[in-house]
């Protein structure tokens, strides 16, 4: 059996150096609304929460915390904010009378459904089911080239600490789900800072950036995980469904057969009952055997270091737009142990990587133009500190609303900035 490749992620021991692109953007009058998507039985924050303006494609999603923040040009306040957790009730709010800093209650919904999950059995067995969901992507997917627009950020912990952190815009040029060309991603803005003397003069790379989350798209990439020949060694089976927007939601296990030795993946897949799509995915690697799931990821590395992975999860999400369904959002989370031969002490490196559709529509061209700006798939985020010095780098573009530690990290790099901005004033 032939090795399982692992989302053309690898971890690469290097000195970081890209060539990346800072471009300028156009201004409009927009409305910003922020808050917190909270449990109404348990209090509990809802991450991932799908947030949508009615009426046309801006969106966004939760962060870790259940926070968000969207900004909405002037032309939809008439419109209302749809917000769609996987088994929970969907809510619509005029966004006229949103502001800032508002805390909005979903109800679970999956009491409702189980009545009507008892009555209507899956049509097929488990692996059949996934099957004929990989199989039916041109009715239930968008089949048009599309140009979305995505928020990606990254960042790198050494333990508990910030030793890199990298954002951008980017436009996904995106083939039709049918098709298997390949996806082109351009960069549109981009910031970048790391820390080099806590990563120990070396640093890990994430291989690919934005284009290792678009790689989750199991539905567009079945081939890294669910290709014809490596579906034979995974077992299916259902566990108890649920539901997005009261419609019947089938829930699939996966994991590989007990005889099958080399890393495969197990998890979750949410199948909608009406159009047999994938609506969301949350998957990991199995890293029991350290030195076959090591050989997965690393690359290159010095020789006195021993390196393997100890957690490597997934999530994606995909949101449905006039009947199709399209990829909206997806997570990595990475773990590495690092040993260095000699040391007493080891070292563990967190890699997280998240990208999140927030605006897309039908172009005219088939492929993007200008191929100067497409990044490749090996490539990585240029080293931009300047921009978080700035609080308006992000002008009108809607990003991923930062968690408290990664709102810490920026307040970090930007006192670093003012001191060396001071220090040069001063010479």
């Amino acid at each position: 059996m032939k090795n399982i490749t692992t989302l053309k992620l690898s971890v690469i021991f290097m000195f970081l150096c890209a060539i990346g692109i800072l471009n300028a953007q156009d201004t409009q009058a927009i409305k910003e609304i922020s808050g917190k998507i909270i449990d109404a039985t348990t209090k509990d924050n809802l991450i991932f929460t799908d947030i949508v303006v009615d009426g046309s494609n801006i969106s966004t999603v939760t962060n870790a915390e259940g926070e968000f923040l969207l900004k909405i040009p002037y032309k939809y306040l008439g419109e209302k904010l749809v917000i769609t957790h996987l088994g929970y009730e969907r809510k619509l709010l005029n966004i006229v009378d949103l502001s800032t800093d508002e805390k909005i209650y979903l109800k679970p919904s999956i009491t409702e459904l189980s009545a009507v999950s008892i009555a209507v059995a899956p049509p097929y067995d488990a692996r059949t089911l996934v099957e004929k969901t990989l199989e039916n992507k041109s009715a239930a997917y968008n089949d048009e080239n599309a140009l979305l627009t995505a928020f990606y950020r990254e960042t790198i912990k050494k333990r508990r600490r910030n030793a890199s952190l990298s954002e951008a815009i980017v436009q996904i040029h995106r083939q039709p789900y049918s098709s298997v060309r390949s996806d082109h991603i351009e960069l549109i803005k981009s910031r970048k800072n790391t820390n080099y003397s806590r990563l120990d003069t070396l640093a890990l790379k994430l291989q690919g950036g934005p284009f290792s989350n678009l790689y989750t798209d199991l539905v567009k990439y079945p081939e890294y995980i669910f290709n014809e020949r490596d579906i034979e060694f995974y077992d299916f089976n259902y566990e108890n469904s649920t539901n997005i927007n009261k419609n019947l939601v089938y829930v699939v296990n996966f994991k590989q057969k007990p005889n099958v030795k080399s890393p495969m993946y197990y998890g979750k897949l949410y199948i909608d009952a009406n159009t047999l799509a994938l609506t969301n995915a949350e998957y990991s690697l199995n890293v029991k055997n350290k030195e076959l799931s090591s050989s997965l990821f690393v690359r290159k590395k010095p020789r006195k270091v021993d390196v393997y992975p100890t957690e490597a999860t997934y999530k994606v999400k995909y949101r449905t737009q006039n009947g199709k369904w399209h990829y909206a959002y997806s997570n990595i989370g990475l773990t590495f142990k690092v040993n260095w031969k000699g040391k007493l002490f080891n070292s563990i490196y967190t890699l997280n990587s998240e990208m999140a559709v927030t605006d897309w529509e039908i172009p005219e061209t088939k492929i993007a133009k200008v191929r100067k700006r497409l990044l490749k798939p090996s490539s990585i985020l240029t080293e931009q500190t300047s921009g978080f010095s700035d609080p308006e780098f992000w002008g009108t573009y809607n990003i991923i609303e930062p968690e408290k530690s990664i709102e810490n990290a920026i307040k970090k790099i930007k006192k670093q900035l003012d001191k060396q901005n001071s220090k040069k004033e001063e010479s």
